[in-house]
């Protein structure tokens, strides 16, 4: 069974639509990117996975089940996600940031169970931000804060995760942290990551697969090696490019050619 399954989804702001007859699966277990340019509707196809915002009846599933099948706090269990990151305006602990995670899985009281703290420890641990329990988010780095962000996920015990650039504003170390986080929670966790990114690079490294979006249409969708080929980047980007072999791996790599070299 797949995690997500997209049927014909289409979804518009007014007049303007933002995804067209789209269609795709996410594979139980699959580390999948979502790339393509600004405005192409890449967030907010998350947010309709999520249930952020409202699909068409039949148009988003969950494991088999449409959205509207799933109680909210059902579909909280089953799907997580870590938005891009924003400055709160109240600085929480971390502990306390991550235990919000486990808010789907609280009674009427709303009131942590020693359950709850175990497995806000545990998801602390995973993402190696345990000693920064009893600190506040705004004394973190963008990279920690980061990784909190994914611990609050962690902690909802999802089958499915979404994420939004996160590592977008991050340096070279915390993107590669970042992503070998995802391989991790794909691996030892079994739980279906799907990415939003902007950097194609990154996606080849790690995406089991890519989908490419252009003006809210499917224009690509398959392994990196697949998908990241010049002629369909350029079309979808409008800029030239240069795609050879990475030296660390057996995937493309994608090179951007500057006008002042062409």
């Amino acid at each position: 069974m797949n995690a997500v399954d997209i049927h014909h989804l289409g979804y518009a702001y007014g007049s303007v639509p933002a995804l067209q007859d789209l269609s795709f699966s996410v594979a139980e277990g699959e580390l999948f990117c979502i790339i393509g340019p600004n405005g192409s509707g890449k967030t907010t196809l998350l947010k309709l996975i999520a249930g952020i915002k409202a699909s068409p009846p039949e148009a988003v599933h969950i494991f088999g089940e449409a959205h509207r099948n799933y109680p909210r706090k059902a579909l909280a269990r089953m799907v997580a996600m870590v938005p891009q990151l924003v400055q709160e305006d109240f600085p929480f602990r971390v502990l306390e940031t991550v235990l919000m995670g486990r808010t789907p899985h609280m009674g009427i009281l709303g009131l942590e169970r020693e359950i709850d703290y175990d497995i806000a420890a545990q998801a602390m641990a995973f993402t190696g931000v345990a000693h920064l329990a009893e600190r506040t988010l705004d004394q973190l780095s963008g990279g920690e804060q980061q990784r909190v962000s994914i611990a609050r996920a962690i902690c909802q015990e999802p089958r499915v995760i979404l994420l939004d650039e996160p590592t977008a504003a991050l340096d070279l170390a915390h993107q590669i942290r970042i992503m070998d986080l995802m391989e991790k929670l794909k691996s030892e966790k079994a739980v279906s990551v799907v990415m939003v990114s902007h950097d194609i690079n990154l996606a080849a490294m790690y995406a089991d697969r890519v989908l490419l979006l252009k003006d809210g249409r499917r224009v690509g969708l398959g392994t990196p090696a697949d998908v990241l080929g010049r002629e369909l980047l350029e079309k979808t980007y409008g800029c030239r490019l240069l795609i050879d072999k990475s030296p660390v791996g057996n995937v493309p790599r994608v090179n951007l050619i500057p006008e002042k070299f062409s």
